[in-house]
């Protein structure tokens, strides 16, 4: 324990440096002590008590709850927005919140994946702001994006748009999400124009996905790439409840095989683990479970969600 003198200064040095707004050189010339002593005794005094500090999170800012994401789900970072709760609300809060941490996380030269389809990417492009914070670097489409004529431009525009407005270059994955046969998967996977996106799957140290429910939403009805009432009925039967990038897993995050898996042009789940942060972006009550189970899952370790998910996510268990 410390005597009374000591305690004596350790207080006064406090008051200079946290209330008096002094620099440790300048308390070491007023009081003629070495800097070192200084640094030593605001570090004793906060050991003692003699000094509290607090941080008083300003309204609309959750650090309490992205802390609590983090340490539960073994997340490397959560971002937690508060939105109203109609869809349109959520979908571009979610995608502003994402637009942010892009600009503000990416380093040039980063190679970067983005799925497809996801009405929350694209809401994150819609509000990114133009820079070269990725100057050097690649986006890489890692999930197929043709479609149905009117609507396939969507996914292969959001790629372009992406890398344009970090300053990266553009790599598509020129293909169908899904097609007729594992053949075809097959042959596709061969081809010249899929391989210069899939063989950098590997090289990606940041991907961007949303996380899909069991019901397609609607734009990925208006592309045409679902699966059909039954195969979804199936993968049903098979446990799963959610997917990143058409790939499904159950309600404890574990992969759900099916041969759909070989009908799907995109990235898989197990190459998803080797990417240093994986960025998952969703909320709202429908994607719950779906979230949940990616987390269990590991299948993202970074989180974009809406406080009244967050507090679901913290408030189940695992059954």
């Amino acid at each position: 324990m410390p005597n009374l003198d000591e305690v004596r200064l350790m207080a006064k040095v406090a008051r200079m440096y946290y209330d008096q707004g002094m620099r440790q050189k300048e308390i070491t010339e007023r009081l003629c002590i070495h800097q070192s002593t200084v640094s030593r005794l605001l570090q004793r005094a906060r050991e003692a008590n003699i000094v509290r500090i607090s941080v008083a999170a300003p309204p609309g800012i959750f650090s309490d709850v992205e802390e609590s994401l983090q340490k539960r789900f073994a997340l490397k970072d959560a971002v937690v927005v508060e939105t109203r709760t109609d869809e349109e609300h959520l979908i571009r809060d979610l995608g502003a919140a994402a637009s942010f941490f892009l600009e503000t996380t990416v380093k040039p030269g980063a190679i970067m994946g983005i799925s497809s389809w996801s009405r929350s990417l694209f809401a994150m492009v819609e509000t990114l702001h133009s820079s070269d914070c990725a100057r050097g670097g690649k986006v890489v489409q890692i999930l197929g994006g043709s479609g149905l004529a009117g609507t396939q431009y969507q996914a292969t525009d959001l790629a372009q748009r992406l890398a344009a407005l970090v300053g990266a270059d553009p790599v598509l994955l020129q293909a169908p999400v899904l097609v007729g046969s594992a053949e075809a998967r097959r042959v596709l996977m061969r081809d010249a124009s899929v391989r210069q996106a899939s063989d950098l799957f590997a090289e990606m140290s940041l991907a961007l996905v949303g996380i899909g429910a069991m019901e397609p939403s609607k734009i990925l009805v208006n592309s045409g790439n679902v699966f059909s009432k039954e195969q979804r009925s199936q993968l049903r039967k098979q446990g799963a409840v959610g997917d990143i990038c058409f790939r499904f897993f159950d309600k404890r995050g574990n992969p759900v095989h099916s041969p759909l898996n070989h009908h799907v042009i995109g990235i898989e789940l197990e190459a998803l683990k080797h990417v240093d942060r994986v960025v998952g972006i969703a909320g709202g009550p429908g994607k719950v479970e779906a979230v949940f189970a990616a987390l269990l899952g590991r299948h993202i370790n970074v989180l974009i969600t809406d406080l009244n998910t967050a507090k679901k996510l913290l408030e189940r268990g695992i059954s």
